[in-house]
């Protein structure tokens, strides 16, 4: 059964390592390598966390299949420029053998609850290019794409 929980500063480790996991499974895609130069949780990672889960302005979860860790999600709130907050998922992934199950689906609901509590205008969420299976998780779940990122290598 899946379930999730917020993270504590014990799951620091286990955060650390499915960061990991995730850069390591989207740097080769097309616009990973970028996305892990630009985007992706900077080391110290244990810091990175330790940070996150003290801060009022994000929600970092642990997400469990028969109280095991097997995936996390991470949403942050932004303030625009018009005073309004925008929910930003910034991760969240869960291990290969987890998938399908329900548990990404659990964890972007309590993402996007964070993010409701707090009065947010939208959530933001990304997806490489042509990781399609990222691209049809979220738009099962409703979001659709509002801007595309043009890019040009030099």
């Amino acid at each position: 059964m899946e379930s999730v929980r917020s993270a504590t500063t014990a799951d620091i480790e286990t955060l650390s390592g499915f960061a990991a996991q995730l850069a390591l499974e989207l740097t080769p895609m097309r616009g990973g390598a970028l996305w892990a130069a630009q985007e992706s949780r900077r080391e110290p990672l244990n810091e990175a966390f330790a940070d996150l889960i003290r801060s009022q302005s994000a929600c970092v979860l642990i997400g469990l299949l028969d109280g095991a860790p097997m995936g996390f999600g991470v949403a942050v709130l932004e303030r625009l420029s018009d005073g309004s907050l925008l929910g930003d998922i910034t991760e969240i992934w869960v291990e290969p053998e987890a998938r399908a199950i329900g548990l990404g689906e659990s964890i972007l609901g309590s993402l996007s609850e964070f993010c409701i509590e707090n009065g947010c205008v939208g959530i933001d969420a990304r997806a490489l290019p042509g990781h399609r299976q990222t691209k049809n998780f979220f738009e099962e779940q409703g979001f659709t794409a509002r801007m595309l990122k043009m890019h040009k290598p030099l």
